[in-house]
């Protein structure tokens, strides 16, 4: 009985070095030697961690601003410098990425369903009594001052 050989490709055995390969053949313009497939899976995989990203992002600053709000007695430092990086942070994703401005607002409602599990997870607060929305407008969430004083 004869098995089937098993093949595996560059791109399946060391990534980086299929990484390096494409590379090597997009630069000497030697197309046809190309991993398509796989090169049009990966390049559609970076526009999705980019989105990703951005939702990742506003899960920490939505969930930081909620805290903020919900609990101004235990207001503490590190919360905004959380909020200051993660809003700086969004807008140089944002200044890189011009193409995602149109999906902020799908990107809040889903960052914002993060953040109610990080005050779920950081906080005695339940996040069921919270609103279920985002209840904060582009400008409390991006812009609105944020200060700590002990």
């Amino acid at each position: 009985m004869v098995l089937p050989m098993q093949t595996t490709t560059l791109y399946e055995q060391d990534f980086f070095a299929w990484t390096q390969r494409q590379a090597e053949l997009l630069r000497a313009g030697q197309l046809g030697e190309l991993d398509i497939e796989n090169l049009i899976e990966e390049i559609e995989s970076l526009g999705r961690q980019e989105r990703q990203e951005l939702r990742n992002r506003l899960g920490v600053l939505l969930g930081h601003l909620l805290k903020w709000y919900y609990q101004p007695e235990v207001r503490s430092k590190s919360w905004v410098y959380t909020i200051r990086e993660q809003r700086q942070e969004i807008q140089r994703q944002l200044k890189e990425n011009p193409s995602l401005k149109p999906y902020v607002r799908d990107a809040i409602a889903v960052g914002y369903q993060k953040g109610l599990n990080l005050v779920g997870r950081e906080t005695p607060l339940d996040p069921k009594s919270l609103p279920q929305s985002c209840p904060f407008s582009e400008t409390d969430i991006f812009e609105a001052p944020i200060d700590w004083h002990p």
